[in-house]
């Protein structure tokens, strides 16, 4: 269906839950409420995962720090986040085998005595998670550490204690969240802005919303309103309530890309310990190596920036570890956004990522907190509130055992395949991984003359883009840069050079004369260079 047909239907129908805001929660929420055979809309003013969504570290976990802090403060809150968040963690592996994969983690051990201490905490973390646990826990030798991660400090090291927890793509697992829930019925919008809140009696129902893209402004009836925009609820509340006390604190996590020569494909590393208490990874993604952190405290904007100070954080963290890595060997860095439920006496490194949903007098369902993946019990949670409180016609739920779109049919072996039809091996293995069941569409685009590699160091191929606007909703060139692929989170300079091809294919499709294509060029050349 096309957008101007959307919008159409947006304005003209009610329904029974209208979702505010494309990110993990929202785009869970819809799939969650569509399949259940409620009457759903999502809408979202910029693109889905452009925010808190697209920025993780990428793992999906039970926490090994909460868990820690569970321990040590025996706060039942956060230990059982971590059960909630290891069932999670295998229903996500499972639903989307293409974008999520088991990555051993090493926690490289210095002193003897946290040995003990490290194996027994994880040895813990394998026992939290029941049948739904990975690989088991073990203790490596400072040998066999050095033959899985070779790049790691030798001197004085004892060993390492290794475990398994999920990796994953963010924003295509997001973008296919909110694909799934277009095929369960749901109508699903992105850049589309809510302006302001409908009442009747004192009593919510529906929101003005403007679209980004052509001005257009509409009215969306609905039952009940979901605000899910994570770090930004509090802005939708006021909609709401202008008076409405905060509800969050935020904490930026910040992140840089290295080379892949910096980390083996298959094991990444766990630092346990840094100057201020903080966790660092140390990551294989997707030909490059993710090294990350949380937990900072960051204002709430828009496109958050990260730092030189922050950049340098980084790399003096992972020095002890890796040894000294050059400022030019960072190749991009982004900073995102945690919404925590605040608590006025605790830092947010000490905040859990568990959940609210918080109703307003006129019935506004705020749902917020929580982490990536939890998502789904997020918005099993709300869905299951809304139709006791609100009377909704809800049926069973199914996204258990319901995969995401790219893991419907879904083969092993279908990078082979796509090698078959004469892709070359690393194309074939990133389209298997990131479209998974529908790789062989966008091979099959590639066919039809658009088989050019946007830059010649990355797989990425100009059919995703035109696969991204048929079929994946995106709008401009971030869209397909930053989310349908993820070049511009990996490479800077790589991004930045294929913007102009993009913004032309692009323009193709959608119909942009000469002056919007340089217009889009000069828009996304800007974010990439200030925050992506």
């Amino acid at each position: 269906m096309e957008r101007t047909q959307l919008l159409e239907k947006l304005a003209s129908e009610t329904f029974d839950l209208l979702v505010i805001g494309g990110g993990a929660t929202g785009a869970g929420v819809a799939l969650e409420a569509a399949s259940r055979g409620l009457k759903t809309a999502l809408v979202e003013r910029y693109d889905f995962a452009e925010g808190t969504s697209s920025r993780s570290t990428k793992l999906i976990h039970g926490g090994v720090r909460y868990l820690e802090l569970a321990i040590k403060t025996f706060d039942k809150v956060q230990l059982n986040l971590v059960r909630d968040a290891l069932h999670e963690r295998a229903i996500m592996l499972r639903n989307a085998p293409h974008l999520a994969r088991p990555l051993w983690l090493l926690t490289p051990l210095y002193r003897v005595w946290e040995v003990p201490y490290y194996y027994t905490g994880l040895k813990l973390y394998d026992l939290l998670a029941g049948r739904a646990r990975l690989q088991p826990a073990q203790y490596i030798s400072a040998q066999g550490t050095l033959e899985r991660f070779p790049a790691v400090n030798p001197d004085g090291l004892k060993g390492a204690v290794a475990y398994q927890d999920g990796q994953f793509d963010d924003a295509r697992f997001n973008v296919e969240l909110a694909l799934t829930a277009v095929q369960q019925g749901a109508v699903v919008l992105n850049h589309l802005e809510v302006t302001g809140l409908l009442k009747q009696n004192g009593r919510l129902s529906g929101a003005a919303v403007k679209d980004r893209l052509s001005a257009k402004e509409i009215e969306v009836s609905a039952r009940v309103i979901v605000n899910a925009t994570g770090p930004f609820s509090d802005h939708i509340r006021r909609l709401d309530d202008p008076e409405a006390p905060p509800l969050l604190k935020a904490s930026s996590g910040i992140h840089i890309v290295l080379d892949k020569k910096y980390s083996p494909s298959d094991t990444g590393l766990l630092i346990p310990k840094t100057e201020d208490g903080r966790v660092v990874f140390v990551l294989p993604w997707l030909g490059g190596t993710l090294v990350g952190t949380t937990d900072d405290p960051a204002p709430i904007v828009d496109h958050p920036r990260v730092s030189e100070a922050e950049i340098e954080y980084v790399l003096r963290q992972v020095r002890p570890y890796l040894g000294a890595i050059p400022r030019e060997a960072v190749r991009a860095s982004w900073s995102g956004l945690r919404p925590l439920v605040s608590r006025p006496d605790a830092d947010t490194a000490r905040l859990a990522r568990d959940h609210l949903i918080q109703e307003s007098a006129s019935g506004l369902l705020t749902l917020t907190g929580g982490k990536w993946t939890t998502y789904r019990k997020m918005a099993l949670d709300l869905v299951n509130y809304a139709a006791k409180k609100f009377g909704l016609p809800a049926g069973e739920s199914r996204t258990e055992q319901l995969p995401l779109i790219g893991g419907q049919g879904f083969e092993p072996e279908g990078a082979r395949k796509l090698e078959e039809m004469g892709l070359p091996p690393d194309v074939a293995r990133h389209l298997h991984r990131a479209y998974g069941a529908r790789a062989q569409v966008v091979a099959q685009i590639a066919m039809e003359g658009y088989n050019n590699r946007l830059v010649q160091a990355w797989p990425y191929l100009e059919a995703e883009v035109i696969y991204a606007v048929r079929h994946e909703m995106a709008r401009t060139p971030l869209d397909v840069l930053a989310r349908r692929t993820r070049l511009a989170f990996l490479d800077t300079s790589a991004a930045l050079g294929a913007v102009p091809r993009v913004a032309e294919l692009m323009g193709r499709e959608l119909g942009w004369d000469a002056d919007k294509v340089v217009l889009e060029q000069e828009k996304a050349r800007s974010q990439i260079l200030e925050a992506i």
